[in-house]
């Protein structure tokens, strides 16, 4: 069943949910089209985990990755809208990645490098200022 983010609070709200999923060896992969939020909510994950609401994250479109040290280990965000498909990823060392925590903004680039225990968050628009959300946990069924 779908969620809703009507505020930045909600969005906030469901990042220090998805925070608390994050460990070393797991990754997040957020979906949904240009401007549905996922570097917003990318941004509420990491702030939670670096326990830091001022931390700044900027969206990694031009870098690629990001990379953030927390107490719970090192968080890795990538932003892959700028690659064709995942042949990129080799530059950019997503295998030894893979032992971190992942933040994956457009994971459709991942193609079969997609990580298999991942979590799907998907962002869909639904009015200027809300979204839809819904996610898939690694077994398949709803991220509780």
């Amino acid at each position: 069943m779908p969620r809703s983010l009507d505020t930045l609070a909600a969005t906030a709200a469901l990042g220090a949910e998805l925070a608390a999923w994050l460990a070393p060896g797991r990754a997040l992969l957020l979906a949904g089209p240009l401007g549905a939020g996922k570097t917003a909510l990318a941004r509420a994950i990491l702030r939670t985990l670096s326990d830091d609401p001022a931390l700044d994250v900027p969206s990694p479109s031009y870098t690629l990755v990001q990379s953030y040290d927390t107490a719970r280990g090192p968080v890795h965000h990538l932003d892959l809208w700028r690659l064709d498909g995942p042949g990129g990823l080799v530059e950019l060392g997503f295998e030894e990645l893979l032992a971190d925590m992942l933040i994956i903004e457009w994971p459709d680039r991942l193609g079969p490098l997609a990580p298999a225990q991942a979590l799907t968050v998907t962002l869909t628009p639904t009015g200027p200022e809300s979204r839809a959300v819904q996610i898939i946990a690694p077994s398949g069924t709803p991220f509780a």
